[in-house]
């Protein structure tokens, strides 16, 4: 069984992507509406101390979606983006940009849910725009942060299959 504690993998197999990856122990369709309900998105996306403020979904391919988050001293971040793909409950591809990006170029992010006798292997590749944006990102706190916040994940999914 797989908890909060369950490591996530991180990987540079190109010199533009980022590929993260974790087990989660419920099946792909609990998994993919996590990432993909506003109302379960707002109970576990964002590191330790952060948490959205603002979430719209727009899920469908040509539709937007958008995030603010708010951190432990009031600071905000948004993002957002496009969806590319929506394969209910395999696969989700979008955009992302940054409102106040360090590096050049919108990231394409595609979501992988791969299911195994009911639980659930995530693999997100990041495709940066430049290999610079790419290295930058990889000195941000960016895995820790991912890291916690699918540790929050693992316990909503818990919570969710009990």
């Amino acid at each position: 069984m797989t908890g909060p504690a369950d490591p996530l993998v991180v990987a540079t197999p190109g010199d533009r992507e980022i590929v993260l990856s974790r087990l989660f122990d419920a099946p792909a369709h609990l998994v993919f509406a996590a990432f993909t309900r506003p109302e379960l998105l707002v109970r576990w996306y964002g590191a330790r101390g952060w948490r959205l403020v603002e979430c719209e979904v727009d899920l469908r391919v040509g539709g937007r979606w958008r995030y603010v988050s708010q951190g432990p001293d009031g600071e905000r971040m948004g993002q957002g983006g496009v969806y590319r793909a929506v394969e209910p409950p395999h696969r989700l591809v979008c955009t992302e940009l940054f409102d106040d990006q360090s590096y050049p170029g919108e990231t394409l992010v595609t979501h992988e849910f791969t299911e195994l006798v009911g639980r659930t292997t995530v693999t997100t590749t990041l495709r940066y725009a430049t290999a610079e944006g790419r290295d930058r990102v990889l000195r941000y706190p960016m895995t820790r942060g991912v890291g916690e916040s699918f540790a929050r994940l693992a316990e909503l999914l818990h919570e969710t299959t009990r």
